[in-house]
């Protein structure tokens, strides 16, 4: 992957995402964010910048939104969501309702997983509004 390739290549410049730079030993820069502070890729600063964004956000948001420069302090400015995009009608009851499981369980037990793995947990501040997102699924009986 790109990681990996920056690795092998002396004096490359490359990005990718945290977990893969953390795994794989990069080097990382300290980049200047909106608040103009120089800010390091941390898990910190990643959740710090969706916090940012989420305090921005319009109501009945569907959460595709960019978090790239966000408002705050300690936030590193080129962060991003993962995505996950999903039918509001599902088709198939069994799989419909083990998607909705899932996905209720990665906001809520799962949270608590992601900075073992390198990633971000969501902030507080998102967290309840994307349940009530998960709700809207319909599945049929």
């Amino acid at each position: 992957g790109v990681a990996g390739q920056v690795k092998q290549t002396p004096g490359a410049i490359g990005y990718a995402e945290l977990a893969y730079a953390t795994q794989n030993h990069l080097a990382t820069a300290a980049i200047r964010n909106a608040a103009g502070e120089f800010t390091a890729p941390t898990i910190a600063s990643a959740t710090a910048a969706a916090a940012g964004a989420a305090s921005k956000l319009p109501s009945g948001t569907d959460y595709r939104v960019s978090i790239v420069n966000a408002p705050g302090k300690g936030v590193y400015p080129i962060s991003s969501f993962t995505w996950i995009i999903v039918y509001q009608k599902q088709t198939d009851a069994v799989k419909g309702k083990k998607l909705v499981d899932f996905l209720r369980w990665a906001l809520a037990d799962g949270q608590g997983m992601a900075a073992s793995l390198d990633y971000a947990p969501l902030p507080e501040s998102m967290r309840a509004g994307l349940a009530t997102r998960l709700g809207t699924i319909q599945i049929p009986q």
